[in-house]
């Protein structure tokens, strides 16, 4: 791997053979715990390779050096500073905090390349809230996830409420913000909510042959497909099927198409090129 841009909350990494990145969050002593620095950090990250040719996949983790516990991101960090230029009193002051908190995961959900959340240990929270804008979740069998904030006297207010249940149902989810409890690996794995549920000794191999399986695909076909599962399944079926008219006539000129469609004849692997 090769280190590109440094932050001071995120690392990014290349990896050149997998045509794929790594943007690691890198807070352990906080159990990666999220700022609003570290949610612009990713963004940011994300920007800097949404236009590098190379890089057709994003994996987003905890770091792998952690100190205290392995974790995605154990939550918002609630002893973070607010933005000095903001009233707390003011109830437009604090709809607008929350604006800007919603700005960055809005950015990170729009990345126009799969994105894969790699959850090995804790994804609480912001943190599972992180989690829900990605496209592939693949988890550790110690991983654990749960809405912790009512706890707090605070509930999900990053898109949680709103986005996780779409993907597991209002019931579910009920229980999981209201009782604030943490929920196995494998109870989100049989609600629907994880890609791929690894043994914890084969995670690291599972994410990177994914994520090069991902990488060494047509590049064309991804984006399409992203964008009709995140816009499509936002309208009418009648309007849905329309963006698949469109998308289906954008990737027909790209140059994987042929290469797949001349593979399959010739019976040989392809080799997308991402054109």
């Amino acid at each position: 791997m090769s280190e590109e841009k440094k932050f001071q909350h995120v690392k990014i990494e290349k990896v050149e053979e997998g045509n794929y990145a790594v943007v690691s969050i890198i807070r352990p002593d906080k159990l990666n715990a999220l700022q609003n620095q570290t949610l612009k950090e990713i963004a940011e990250a994300l920007e800097t390779v949404e236009v590098d040719k190379s890089v057709r996949c994003v994996i987003i983790r905890g770091t792998r050096e952690f100190t205290k516990k392995p974790a995605f991101s154990a939550g918002a960090d609630l002893s973070a500073r607010g933005d000095t230029r903001l009233d707390p009193k003011n109830l437009r002051h604090r709809s607008h905090a929350m604006y800007i908190r919603h700005n960055y995961y809005n950015l990170i959900e729009a990345f126009p390349k799969p994105l894969i959340a790699a959850v090995d240990g804790y994804a609480l929270g912001g943190g599972l809230e992180l989690v829900l804008v990605c496209d592939i979740v693949i988890a550790s069998r110690r991983s654990e996830f749960g809405f912790p904030e009512i706890r707090r006297g605070i509930f999900p207010a990053n898109g949680g409420t709103q986005r996780m249940i779409r993907q597991i149902g209002k019931m579910r989810v009920n229980r999981m913000m209201y009782f604030g409890e943490h929920f196995t690996a494998e109870q989100m794995n049989d609600w629907g909510f994880i890609s791929f549920l690894v043994d914890d000794d084969k995670f690291e191999e599972f994410v990177h042959e994914k994520a090069f399986q991902i990488g060494n695909s047509a590049t064309n076909a991804l984006f399409v497909i992203k964008k009709c599962i995140q816009y499509g399944t936002q309208v009418p079926l009648n309007v849905g099927l329309q963006f698949e008219h469109w998308g289906y006539a954008l990737n027909t000129t790209s140059q994987d198409v042929r290469e797949g469609i001349t593979a399959f004849l010739e019976k040989r692997s392809p080799k997308f090129q991402g054109k």
